[in-house]
């Protein structure tokens, strides 16, 4: 017998549920990816944020809603990668501001829930296209709101499920790109994957789910967390102080430190944000430091007697501007470096940072303005919501695409002016500059009246493929000349696949057939694209 309502260890089990089976189905969702290339990451982008929010929701002791739907709502917003990514993400956080308010959740809350989490997705995105997840949700929540009052939890899970497999298989006619794909929209089928794996569980509430947590599976934590607390006038700091048992419950102490009215604390953690939030309560949080454990340049040590490590360095005075670029390739990083840019994020068309990555480099950015180049569309969304939750600095997003448009964006800055100027230009420079790239084909499809099969190369501008070939060089030639009409600048970065005599010899041939513009090639390093081409 089906439930009547959801109290809080059902909704845990259903998203729960939700997460393994979106997981399960993520290379499928992956393979919906309109351009046939070696980077469609819908359905794992879509996975790592809503792993992120399974992390956190097992991190809770509280057994309510409220305390499981915070968790997936925060969990979800800092995990959240790429441009669907960060709309799963809203859509949680819509749903969970309705829940949190009820013990248990039946068929008029659920209607309310649907359409907040409708509604806050739409809002978050500046031009919402239909055809897409925000479709599937937008649907689902006109079905909720037109059940009638009698309707049973049961059957309004299942029309409201009913409505996104509808509109799903209606996005080809609302997106004539994914018609001419043949495919419906990833975001959309990874959405309803999550909703099928929740209703599995509310249908069958006996269920098994066992999606395992880090210390079964023996994860090393992402994170290493540094932070001093300033406590208040007056508070005493007992040995067993309340913040020390939270971090011991919800990460790995290396060290713990009392030194008059101060804290000091080292503790390693896949999710920072829920300690960070819980020292702040005993005072002022300052020297804050969160690095990946991966980067770290010396192992963490245990500091014996719980004994935290000496203080860090001051910082140096804070600066007025600061920067912020995502790439990926040696080569293209030191080129970043090199124009001025403080924090290199790794990341880009095969694994989209995610809004706690960004918000990390930020937090490591000691400037009081500071503008971030996503340098990829799939990344803007997830540096816009790392800006609204920075609270403490002037963050400015620069919408660049691609690494060509980073770099111009990078040379149009001149020390100076207002931020809002230097956002204007930035923004502006962009418009001057025209990307192409060349890859190669995962799948067989027809595109731009283009018959593609597997293994061939193409050359992509935009939303189009613009040349498609066997042969490396001959394709990148090709790819130049359909995008660099009028050009007075023509730049080639060669990527870790390419050798140095490839790239001259592409270089050559290019600068006869455009002998008024200048030429120019350099090492990018990028994995899967053997080309970027910059045109201005």
């Amino acid at each position: 017998m089906t439930a009547v309502s959801i109290d809080a260890q059902l909704f845990k089990k259903m998203f729960l549920a939700g997460a393994m089976r979106i997981e399960s189905k993520k290379e499928i969702i992956n393979e919906l990816n309109v351009f046939p290339v070696p980077d469609g990451d819908t359905g794992t982008n879509m996975t790592l944020t809503i792993q992120s929010a399974v992390s956190e929701l097992q991190s809770i002791t509280e057994d309510s809603i409220a305390a499981y739907s915070k968790a997936i709502s925060s969990g979800s917003l800092r995990g959240a990668r790429g441009n669907s990514g960060v709309i799963l993400s809203q859509i949680f956080r819509g749903f969970s501001k309705i829940v949190r308010n009820y013990d248990e959740i039946d068929t008029e809350v659920l209607k309310e829930a649907v359409a907040k989490a409708a509604a806050t997705a739409y809002k978050a995105v500046m031009a919402p296209k239909e055809g897409t997840i925000l479709t599937v949700i937008r649907c689902a929540s006109e079905r909720a709101q037109a059940l009638p009052e009698e309707t049973t939890l049961e059957d309004a899970i299942n029309s409201i499920i009913d409505a996104m497999e509808i509109a799903l298989e209606d996005t080809p006619n609302l997106l004539p790109v994914l018609k001419e794909a043949g495919v419906v929209d990833s975001g959309g089928r990874g959405l309803l994957e999550i909703a099928l794996g929740m209703r599995d569980v509310f249908l069958n509430p006996d269920m098994e789910i066992d999606y395992g947590t880090p210390e079964e599976e023996e994860v090393v934590s992402a994170y290493c967390v540094k932070f001093t607390i300033e406590t208040r006038t007056g508070m005493l700091l007992p040995d067993e102080l309340d913040v020390k048992k939270y971090i011991e419950a919800n990460g790995e102490l290396y060290g713990f430190e009392m030194d008059g009215r101060n804290v000091k604390v080292h503790l390693h953690s896949d999710t920072p944000g829920v300690i960070i939030d819980e020292a702040i309560k005993y005072g002022k949080l300052t020297s804050i430091s969160i690095e990946s454990v991966n980067d770290l340049a010396v192992p963490c040590v245990k500091q014996e007697g719980g004994k935290a490590a000496k203080t860090e360095a001051p910082k140096e005075p804070e600066k007025e501007n600061g920067f912020i670029a995502v790439s990926v390739g040696e080569g293209i990083n030191e080129i970043f470096t090199g124009l001025g840019v403080d924090s290199i994020i790794s990341g880009g068309q095969t694994m989209n940072p995610s809004t706690d990555d960004i918000l990390k480099a930020i937090s490591e950015v000691n400037a009081k303005n500071i503008f971030i180049l996503p340098n990829n569309g799939n990344i803007i969304l997830a540096a816009s919501q790392a800006r609204d939750l920075t609270k403490d600095k002037n963050v400015i997003v620069i919408p660049s695409k691609t690494v060509p448009q980073g770099i111009s964006a990078m040379v149009s800055f001149l020390e100076g002016n207002t931020p809002e100027e230097n956002e204007a230009a930035m923004t502006e420079g962009l418009e001057c500059v025209v990307t192409g790239e060349v890859t190669y084909a995962v799948r067989d499809t027809s595109m731009n009246g283009k018959e593609i099969h597997v293994n061939d190369i193409m050359g992509i501008c935009g939303k189009e493929i613009v040349a498609v070939g066997k042969e490396i060089e001959d394709t990148s030639f090709d790819t130049v000349k359909e995008i660099a009409n009028d050009a007075e600048m023509i730049t080639i970065y060669y990527g870790q696949d390419i050798n140095e005599s490839d790239a001259e010899s592409l270089k050559e041939r290019v600068a006869a057939e455009f002998p008024d513009a200048e030429v120019e090639a350099y090492y990018g390093g990028q994995p899967v694209y053997y080309y970027i081409i910059s045109v201005e």
